[in-house]
């Protein structure tokens, strides 16, 4: 009886493994780490935790402005749903317009040079200053972990509330909120123009249905994905009013994104040429110290 049983049981494994589901993606580009399962179960459990780890935080913020709060200020409770809703929207952006390069990976994708999304040959083929500015992409991405910087933030926040007992700003914090979520709505609707020739990682090999996107949002900004993360994270540490983190948040995220454009821009002149090469000299990055 236990033998046929697990017969059973493999069987119909054998079988949902053969079965083509919709809710399953395989992105043609950008393959899956591997660090946690390409599967609906495990998309749909990531939602759930982000979509209540955002009810949290927005919950928190209301707790705070009716006064009952005494740990959780409603600085800290934007910060975590700001936090969450970046991360799920990462997904469902890409899920919903970009469905080609979308796994479960995207929900905690990094602005960062994936080089397993590349091979052996494409490396080689890789000029040797782009090689160096992807380096130091690497380098600098794994300071800028968001693990390590959320962790100081909030610990700096519970540090003003019982340490140092600051007083709440009237200014900054409205203003960071003001930026996280300008950041967020410029950056999602980058990744919507630009459709399937968005990419969390960047590409040194063109694809045949890859364009260049000189319209829309890209009419303002050179690269609007980079520009809303830049002053959605600058934002959040105007919210919990952290100078410490304000400052490594302004170095970090510069230092990234001058390294990260110039490689990326070295791809992109030998894509599409003087095209490139002429709305670069027309449209800014509007990012502080990024030409």
């Amino acid at each position: 009886m236990s033998t046929h049983s697990e017969d059973s049981l493999d069987a119909r494994l054998r079988q949902r493994r053969a079965t083509k589901n919709a809710l399953e993606t395989e992105p043609a580009a950008n393959a899956p780490r591997g660090n946690i399962p390409n599967t609906p179960l495990a998309s749909s459990t990531i939602a759930f935790l982000l979509g209540a780890t955002f009810a949290f935080g927005l919950y928190t913020v209301f707790l705070d402005i009716s006064y009952s709060a005494r740990i959780f200020t409603y600085q800290l409770g934007f910060f975590i749903a700001a936090w969450a809703f970046f991360h799920w929207a990462e997904f469902a952006v890409t899920a919903g317009w970009n469905f080609e390069k979308c796994s479960v990976d995207c929900a905690f994708s990094t602005p960062i040079l994936n080089p397993k999304s590349l091979s052996f040959g494409q490396w080689r083929d890789v000029p040797h200053r782009q090689w160096n500015c992807s380096i130091r992409i690497r380098r600098i991405s794994i300071l800028h972990t968001r693990k390590q910087i959320m962790a100081l933030c909030i610990t700096d926040r519970f540090g003003r509330l019982f340490i140092w007992q600051d007083s709440k700003s009237l200014v900054s914090s409205p203003l960071g909120m003001i930026m996280v979520i300008c950041g967020q709505i410029l950056r999602s609707a980058a990744m919507i123009h630009a459709s399937t020739n968005f990419s969390h990682s960047v590409a040194f090999q063109k694809r045949d249905t890859h364009r260049l996107v000189t319209d829309g949002v890209y009419g303002w900004f050179r690269h609007p994905s980079y520009a809303g993360f830049y002053y959605w994270a600058i934002g959040t540490q105007l919210v919990l009013q952290n100078p410490l983190t304000l400052v490594m948040f302004a170095i970090l995220l510069w230092r990234f994104f001058y390294y990260r454009t110039r490689a990326e821009e070295n791809a992109l002149v030998k894509f599409f040429g003087e095209e490139y090469v002429n709305y670069r000299r027309r449209v800014g990055t509007k990012i502080p110290f990024v030409p």
